[in-house]
């Protein structure tokens, strides 16, 4: 019905029916839409029918949200391996450091077998990261002046929060500017 102005009503959210509740045919679908745009784990596409099944509510038998995540797995939709190694390799292209990068991934739902496969190759990134995360923050040799005994602390701190480890994040904070980074190696 329109308006006497020529523009429709518009409605408010009271007026909007909620969405029928999910029966076993809708969350796979969603399952299905979910893992079409969004590259994610078992853990994290199990999460989501989970809150969608809240959200929604439940209508007919009861299906297992980890069953569905895991027949996804087994049709190749989901990969935890392959989007704990992108995640990994992105992180490492920020500068973020193997702790931060290992968080990450075990809050995605990284474990086992996929994270020990992974490991290695965040091991073997840890000092490239640590060059980047300095580079862009200009810590140690990428400062365009040497850093006073505060402001170097506060350097080491900021590559502790990245995840790079304690001693690494000293020798690169006392560096001079302009130093050889191939030091380090």
């Amino acid at each position: 019905m329109w308006h006497n102005d020529g523009v429709m009503p518009s409605r408010t959210s009271r007026d909007r029916r909620p969405p029928p509740p999910l029966d076993a045919a809708a969350l796979d679908r969603l399952a299905l839409r979910y893992v079409e745009r969004f590259a994610t784990t078992r853990a994290r596409l199990a999460d989501y029918l989970f809150r969608k099944i809240r959200e929604r509510g439940w209508d007919g038998e009861a299906v297992d949200p980890v069953g569905i995540a895991e027949k996804m797995a087994d049709l190749g939709y989901v990969d935890d391996r392959a989007f704990g190694e992108a995640r990994a390799s992105a992180m490492a292209r920020r500068g973020l450091g193997k702790r931060r990068v290992a968080g990450v991934l075990r809050h995605a739902g990284v474990e086992g077998a996929d994270a020990e496969a992974i490991a290695p190759g965040i091991e073997a990134r840890t000092l490239e990261a640590a060059l980047v995360f300095a580079r862009k923050r200009r810590i140690g040799p990428f400062a365009e002046t040497p850093a006073d005994r505060l402001q170097r602390e506060k350097q080491i701190a900021a590559m502790i929060r990245g995840g790079h480890d304690f001693a690494l994040a000293r020798r690169i904070a006392a560096m001079a500017p302009g130093e050889d980074v191939e030091q380090l190696e």
